[in-house]
């Protein structure tokens, strides 16, 4: 009786991981040191980009099931810019709403049980990024970028975004 239940236990568990396999979002970035402003230090580079990825992987945990989101970027260009006679250890950047607002360029990719039911190339961009309400933590890495492609990801697949509230 008890392996009849653990190998049921693991049947379900496998099926589980397999559906989770066709769910979700797939981030990839093409030429990231080609990129418009993202830091020259390959570390600091790195972790923008786990954390732009991990970021749109959250993101497609909200689709319906089956469906899986498939982002190429291909520029960032990060709010603000990095001011080097600030630097301490790591990159500054300054913010002054002017010509520094955050933009980035990617292809995607919806598909339904592996058939494509939607695709396009975006081009994101917040003008007023430092004028609207972000409800990200002012300590949260990348908060301008995130309400952006919140914005972009609402708007693209109808789906409203859980934002963070302050509390």
């Amino acid at each position: 009786m008890q392996k009849q239940t653990t190998r049921a236990l693991v049947t379900a568990l496998a099926l589980l991981a397999s559906s989770a396999a066709w769910a979700g979002t797939e981030v990839q970035f093409s030429k990231p040191d080609q990129y418009t402003d993202v830091s020259f230090n390959p570390q600091e580079r790195d972790e923008v980009l786990k954390e732009l990825s991990r970021h749109f992987e959250k993101l497609g945990t909200s689709l319906p099931p089956g469906q899986t989101l498939k982002i190429d970027v291909t520029d960032v260009d990060l709010a603000g810019r990095e001011n080097p006679a600030l630097r301490a250890g790591q990159d500054i950047r300054v913010m002054n709403g002017r010509v520094d607002w955050p933009r980035m360029r990617l292809h995607y990719v919806l598909e339904q049980d592996g058939k494509v039911i939607r695709s396009g190339d975006a081009a994101l961009s917040d003008m007023s990024y430092l004028s609207r309400i972000n409800h990200y933590f002012s300590n949260e890495k990348l908060r301008y970028e995130k309400l952006m492609i919140d914005d972009w990801f609402a708007d693209t697949f109808g789906i409203k975004v859980k934002r963070q509230t302050r509390k």
